[in-house]
């Protein structure tokens, strides 16, 4: 299966939920590679500094960074059981060429209402794509949220009343997301009790629940 994370917005989470759930596949004992199609490059800063740290590969991670996705993607997924895309910010030519790669779109959001009015552009590229790509399956996924607060409530009040609608799994603002990446890290790999861990874990779960292609065998 092939697990792209875009948004048009940017700073929402995308590398941070990519790596981590490749990180939760891996673990798995799924074969996985992460695409970075960011040109900014910052998944393939985290296996470098993973390198550095001397610390073990977990899954691969390479550079794909332009508007061949689309035919590139699936003939890497010939090798491995997921494919997971760390998506462009603003670049559209990119970001139509991840959507036809994609079984998958998650679409990370935060729980602020100028969040929600920049995904109309996203919802946008994604109609466009599914005239192409007709059974192209779309989740919302709520990203730095407090659970509790008004805001995260409201935001998911709004957002389940669109297609597509958001996933139940929510990720929490952990400071344990940013400590892990600064060492190449996982937050499975700090402490897999840890609230940030079981918030990917749970994400992970809530995927496998929507039965799509291989993620379903």
């Amino acid at each position: 299966m092939i697990v792209a994370l875009l948004n048009q917005k940017g700073g929402v989470g995308k590398t941070t939920l990519a790596l981590n759930l490749a990180g939760v596949w891996a673990s798995q004992g799924k074969r996985v590679t992460l695409i970075d199609a960011d040109p900014q490059g910052s998944a393939l800063d985290w296996s470098q500094q993973r390198s550095r740290e001397g610390l073990a590969r977990a899954f691969g991670v390479v550079g794909l960074a332009r508007d061949t996705l689309h035919r590139e993607a699936p003939e890497l997924a010939r090798d491995a059981d997921m494919i997971v895309i760390d998506g462009p910010p603003r670049v559209a030519s990119l970001m139509r060429s991840a959507l036809l790669a994609a079984d998958l779109v998650l679409i990370p959001v935060q729980p602020s209402p100028l969040d929600g009015w920049a995904s109309a552009e996203m919802l946008a590229l994604i109609g466009e794509a599914r005239i192409y790509r007709p059974e192209l399956v779309a989740r919302f996924v709520l990203n730095r949220c407090g659970a509790r607060t008004v805001l995260a409530r409201e935001t998911a009040a709004t957002l389940a009343d669109h297609d597509p609608p958001v996933l139940a799994a929510t990720i929490g603002q952990r400071v344990a997301f940013a400590a892990a990446a600064q060492s190449g890290q996982l937050v499975s790999e700090l402490n897999d009790g840890t609230p940030a861990a079981r918030e990917i874990a749970a994400l992970a779960d809530a995927i496998k629940c929507l039965s799509i292609g291989r993620a379903a065998r």
